[in-house]
């Protein structure tokens, strides 16, 4: 009698929990199928590229290749396009400047938009609440206290960090040189972005990159490559499903890497900060722009008139985000600037010639002679314009907007802002774009590699940097020309990466070229 009465009881468990199951599915997807109603309305007035019933346009950005995919489709479709990464999720997908200046240009608290949860949610089992995920009076918080760490002042001894990161890197590359064969640049240029990212921004000495070190660049490019194939792959947008396969697992497992090693670069930091001395004297310069000290000591020790400060979580959040965002995005910057500057040996010689002039008889740089490095910046900015280290970004309307060409979008729409596809209005690279008389007579928003707005890149400046300091010294030390059997195949990852490497050539400069 009781194992029936124990089997009737478990019958009606399982069908009780199948009801219960059955109801939240029918929830869920009642749920989703109004916000596709709700996206759908809102672009009515707004075509696009033919969509798959399922994958919307997903499927064929896979196959095709997204980003040439899409400077296709400017061309069919002025200003914007809808943009369906499967049934449930669509964007207005902007490239005019016009449409980027009245999305972008209001700032404040009162700004029209904020980060795109649909998107930036994905973030948070990687990074956490940080400044990339954050919305409202919360950011606006966060990057207040964050800010003082990128001051001028603070980035001033950044210029000596960098070049001697980047030494190491290119005494490493004269002896692949020697080998006379190309190489994939882009794993190198990541290991030393991310030495001098732990030496401003963490206070690391100078030993070098440890194992723990180089695991987390292993997780990271892991972790960046399975959040862009979770983006285009509508199956993957619900996490409990997501977090079931075997890509879930995978990225749990890199996650899992990345806290380690922040978790482990937190409490180094505390440590450190445990030192009476040292804890006065980063102390006494709270205020005063914490010169030479950066964001670490920002993020641990700053608070705002109203003496709020990052709780433990938040400082988490935070040091993951600027790990990941410090090191990736200036991977990408230095190794397509240095491809760019191999296809173009004139404008490759030109910048070699203005450095040396620059330098003289000195064999290091100093922070002046950045703003002298004219002809190097605008070469810089032209690989940006073709090549920009984000080539995506993504928002959603808290008001609606209206547009230059009398269109518009009610608040809950979510924007795709196509970075590449708006730079892309022309393939030839010229430098001289970025002259002075050619700047000023240029839209405001037509070249936006760091975002635009309130939520543009805070860290923008140490990048531009970075990105100075080490193409300069790359330039000093070797001819770079591109192996025209691996030319590069461009692949978003969050940032703009190459499927199959930046393959170099590298020939040592002369005696009377070298610095």
């Amino acid at each position: 009698m009781v194992p029936v009465l124990l089997s009737l009881s478990l019958s009606h468990l399982s069908l009780w929990a199948f009801g219960l199951v059955s109801v939240l599915v029918f929830l869920k997807l009642t749920r989703l199928l109004l916000r596709r109603q709700m996206l759908a309305r809102a672009m009515d007035r707004f075509s696009g590229p033919p969509t798959h019933w399922l994958f919307g346009h997903a499927l064929e950005i896979q196959q095709t290749g997204g980003l040439d995919k899409v400077v296709y489709w400017t061309h069919q479709f002025p200003y914007a396009h809808q943009l369906w990464l499967g049934r449930f999720l669509g964007f207005l997908n902007i490239y005019d400047p016009e449409y980027a200046k009245a999305v972008y240009s209001r700032g404040g608290l009162g700004a029209m938009w904020g980060g795109a949860p649909d998107v930036y949610d994905f973030f948070l089992q990687w990074i956490g609440k940080g400044l990339l995920v954050l919305q409202g009076p919360k950011w606006f918080q966060h990057r207040k206290l964050l800010t003082p760490g990128f001051h001028y002042d603070v980035l001033k001894p950044y210029v000596a960090v960098f070049a001697e990161s980047a030494r190491v890197m290119l005494d490493k590359w004269e002896k692949k040189a020697r080998e006379q064969k190309s190489f994939d640049i882009f794993s190198d240029v990541g290991h030393m972005a991310l030495d001098s990212l732990m030496k401003c921004t963490f206070g690391k000495g100078t030993s070098g990159l440890n194992d723990r070190d180089n695991n987390y660049y292993l997780a990271v490019s892991e972790l960046t490559l399975l959040m862009q194939q979770r983006i285009d792959s509508f199956q993957y947008h619900n996490d409990f499903i997501y977090f079931l396969t075997p890509h879930g697992r995978r990225f749990l497992r890199a996650c899992q890497v990345a806290h380690d090693h922040t978790d482990q670069v937190i409490r180094e930091r505390k440590a450190a900060l445990q030192d009476k001395k040292e804890r006065e004297k980063i102390q006494s310069l709270v205020g005063t722009y914490l010169t030479c000290l950066g964001l670490s000591h920002c993020a641990f020790l700053t608070q705002d008139e109203e003496g709020i400060k990052l709780s433990d979580e938040d400082l988490r959040a935070e040091v993951n985000t600027f790990m990941f965002a410090g090191h990736d995005t200036t991977t990408s910057a230095i190794s397509w600037v240095l491809y760019c500057m191999s296809l173009y040996p004139e404008h490759q010689r030109r910048c070699r010639e203005e450095i040396q002039e620059i330098l003289g008889d000195r064999d290091s740089l100093k922070w002046d002679d950045l703003a002298e490095m004219t002809y190097l910046t605008m070469c810089i900015k032209e690989s940006f314009r073709l090549y920009p280290p984000v080539p995506q970004v993504y928002r959603q309307l808290s008001k609606p907007v209206n547009f230059v060409d009398g269109r518009s979008l009610p608040a809950g729409s979510l924007i795709s802002l196509h970075i590449y596809a708006l730079h892309r209005n022309s393939t030839v690279f010229d430098p001289l774009r970025f002259s002075p008389e050619n700047v000023a007579g240029r839209h405001s928003f037509a070249f936006i590699p760091f975002s635009a707005g309130p939520r543009n890149c805070i860290g923008q400046q140490f990048a531009m940097n970075e990105v100075k300091v080490v193409t300069a010294l790359c330039l000093l030390r070797f001819e770079f020309s591109p192996d025209p059997s691996k030319l590069p195949i461009q692949m978003p990852q969050l940032v703009l990466r190459s499927k199959n490497g930046i393959h170099l050539h590298l020939k040592p400069v002369g005696p009377g070229s070298e610095k």
